[in-house]
């Protein structure tokens, strides 16, 4: 079973867009979309479609209708008791695939949700196979938290998966030694704030994501998925490193297929696939959640592993200069 977190879950609407998106213009849409979300609930609704179990874990009233619509979707949820409303994300599509967004903060956070969120998830775990912590985080919410709740559930015996962004993955990087989540998914830019690398290189060059990423493995994640937009993704564990090539596509929406590329990684790893092949059924994933609107998430067979290539990549595990890069947390300290 996988349990997702989304500590700052969102009602994400999509706007396509007939034409280029102008500041101050009047714009025509051709559709539009409205999708109970957030990174954790796209993930147990990638699982739900999948037929594998999955409670997802979020701040919202038993009867809102954040609730009711995960659950009409037939998604199994453990909701818990907020401190306001579910907050509204707006997404603008171009017809080329450009993607603008338009995210709220939410509704803040006190120290009771937090402990309640925290408690839900300790108690879940017990029977899950994978914890994922995704998304942001409330504001009010410890820049640390994540780190402390992956810490708290190293001893629930379920790997944990944590995709956030911002000062919360920088705290995360600065405290990989007590939190040493399972697996992190950062992208270039993320990966790049993380280590102190440029995110156009990393991008461009799977060796130079691989060197980044495993840098993170020695400081104590088990393993790294970075995805790297049209490039692909790599991934690195203590074992080695690969790269994946994505299958040709035309790019409709790239909201959600991170958390798609997250989901088959973890699906893989329920089917016991190599690490290589986890990384094939990633970028399968996230391909086919980019060429879907909105927040659409791929079922199984929209997604082709079939027609994406992985190849290892030589890992470089000599300590990057110190005036080039950055430590994990000394990034962690600048930005603070």
């Amino acid at each position: 079973m996988i349990v997702t977190l989304t500590a700052n879950p969102s009602f994400d609407r999509t706007i396509a867009l007939s034409g280029r998106l102008e500041r101050g213009g009047v714009l025509r849409a051709d559709a539009a979309l409205e999708q109970a979300g957030g990174k954790g609930v796209n993930i147990s609704r990638a699982a739900s479609v999948a037929d594998v179990a999955t409670i997802a874990v979020f701040p919202a009233d038993e009867d809102a209708p954040f609730t009711v619509a995960l659950r009409h979707d037939g998604i199994r949820c453990h909701p818990v008791r907020p401190t306001g409303e579910v907050r509204v994300n707006l997404t603008l599509t171009e017809h080329d695939g450009t993607t603008t967004k338009i995210n709220s903060a939410g509704a803040t956070a006190d120290a009771d949700l937090l402990d309640r969120l925290r408690t839900a998830v300790s108690e879940l775990a017990a029977d899950a196979s994978w914890v994922v912590l995704a998304g942001s985080v409330p504001p009010g919410t410890p820049d640390g938290w994540y780190a402390e709740v992956a810490a708290d559930l190293r001893a629930s015996g379920a790997r944990v998966a944590v995709d956030t962004s911002e000062k919360p993955l920088l705290a995360l990087a600065a405290a990989l030694g007590e939190a040493r989540p399972d697996i992190i998914k950062p992208n270039s830019e993320e990966l790049a704030l993380l280590t102190g690398g440029d995110p156009v290189a990393i991008e461009a060059d799977p060796v130079e994501a691989a060197a980044a990423a495993y840098r993170l493995v020695e400081a104590g994640a088990g393993s790294v998925l970075a995805t790297l937009g049209g490039a692909g993704a790599v991934l690195v564990t203590r074992e080695g490193a690969w790269r994946a090539t994505p299958p040709p596509i035309t790019v409709v929406s790239t909201v959600g297929a991170g958390d798609s590329s997250l989901f088959g990684y973890l699906l893989a790893d329920l089917r016991g696939e190599a690490p290589a092949e986890r990384l094939r059924l990633a970028v399968a994933y996230g391909s086919a959640a980019a060429s879907l609107p909105g927040t659409t998430i791929p079922a199984p067979h929209q997604a082709r592993p079939d027609l994406v290539e992985v190849h290892p990549v030589p890992l470089d595990t000599r300590p990057a200069p110190a005036s080039t890069h950055a430590t994990p947390a000394a990034s962690a300290a600048r930005e603070n």
